[in-house]
Order: structure tokens, then C-alpha cells, then sequence
């Protein structure tokens, strides 16, 4: 059985420039007392096309983790521009927050993130070199595609290193958040949930998961 889970996602400052950080408060509980740390990331999906333009923005530690509810606000600076190619920085595309412990991936919230400009001229003649400072970054918070993953947490008697199960049921009466069978491909990610998420774009900042 799982030892954490994440019960609150809000994304913070949203919308915002393509330059702004990012933001994220997380809420998460512990059934017990952990061994060792949890290892947070937030990844940036910089093309569908490979998982090599993928930027780690930041990884925070947050340990020891006592038994009990706790919160936390994960901050990031922006994805780095010259990692991506110039055609896929005006567009769609994912940010991926993921949670591991002891180096095994156990949760993972994906969003999808449109960056467009505000300017109805700029949107009409885009300029050949994207302008970022003049790009709105909007990540579509209300229907975020949640994976969760079966790992060894510190007293398993055997391996629960299987793949995950999918879970589809909605966890309240507004927002449907479903599991994923995606594999551990950041890339992976982004087929199943392009059509749903790009349908929302005056979304909500929070989502749950169960």
C-alpha cells in the first residue's frame, strides 16, 4: 500500500509570461513515518517529437516526513529557451510534476501548458524569431492527467514494481482525474491528454488526487 499521498495540486500565478516561474502548492499526506526524503521534480516537456528537449526545472528534497498532512509550495524558474527548438516554443506542450522515493517514481501529475501571445496581431503574424516576453504561459490546471505507480516502500515483502493500474473514476462531482498506463516517458504522456485538456482554456488552479 502506499505510504504518500497527494491530495492538492494548486497552480500558482496562473496565468502568466513564458518567463515567470513556475509555481506549484502541493498538499500531500503521510501514513507513516518515512525512512527517507521525497524527491520532487518539475519537468518541462520541450517537444512531443523527444524526450531529449525534456528540462528538469528544478528537484527539491523534503524529508524527514513524519506521519501527517503537509504542505509546501514548489517554485521553479522557467524552462530554458535555447534548449527548445524555436518551433516548439509557441504552442502546447507539458509540465510534469513527479514525486520518487528512494529513486522510484511513485506519482505524477501532468498538464498540459498553452504559451501564445496575447497580442491578436502577433497571434495572426507570428514573428519568425518568437518574442517570449510578449508570450502568455496558461497551464490548463482543471483537468490534470495523474499517474501513479506501484514501488517498494521501506517494509515491502516483496516487489510491487508492476505497472500502473488505471483508475478513472472522478474524485468529486467537477473535475474527472484519471491514471494513466503511460510508461515512465515524459513524452508519453502527451497523446492521452492533449484532447481533453486543450477543450479548457479558462481553467480552474486546483485539482485533487485520491
Amino acid at each position: 500500500m502506499a505510504k504518500v499521498h497527494v491530495v492538492n495540486v494548486s497552480v500558482l500565478e496562473n496565468p502568466s509570461t513564458f518567463l515567470s516561474k513556475f509555481q506549484f502548492e502541493i498538499t500531500f499526506e503521510c501514513v507513516e513515518d518515512l525512512q527517507e526524503d521525497l524527491e520532487w521534480k518539475i519537468i518541462y516537456v520541450g517537444s512531443a517529437e523527444s524526450e531529449e528537449y525534456d528540462q528538469v526545472l528544478d528537484t527539491v528534497y523534503v524529508g524527514p516526513v513524519p506521519e501527517g498532512r503537509h504542505l509546501f509550495v514548489f517554485e521553479a524558474d522557467p524552462a530554458d529557451a535555447s534548449k527548445i527548438p524555436p518551433s516548439e516554443l509557441v504552442g502546447v506542450t507539458v509540465v510534469l510534476v513527479t514525486c520518487s522515493y528512494k529513486g522510484q517514481e511513485f506519482v505524477r501529475v501532468g498538464y498540459y501548458v498553452n504559451n501564445a501571445y496575447s497580442d491578436p496581431e502577433m497571434q495572426e503574424n507570428p514573428p519568425e524569431v518568437p518574442k517570449l516576453d510578449a508570450v502568455t504561459r496558461n497551464i490548463l490546471a482543471s483537468q490534470p492527467r495523474v499517474t501513479k505507480f506501484k514501488i517498494d516502500w521501506d517494509d515491502a515483502k516483496e516487489t510491487e514494481n508492476i505497472p500502473p493500474c488505471n483508475d478513472n473514476a472522478p474524485l468529486d462531482g467537477t473535475l474527472n482525474t484519471t491514471a494513466t498506463t503511460a510508461s515512465n516517458s515524459s513524452s508519453s504522456i502527451i497523446d492521452p491528454i492533449k484532447s481533453t485538456l486543450l477543450e479548457s482554456s479558462n481553467s480552474a488552479s486546483a485539482m485533487e488526487v485520491a
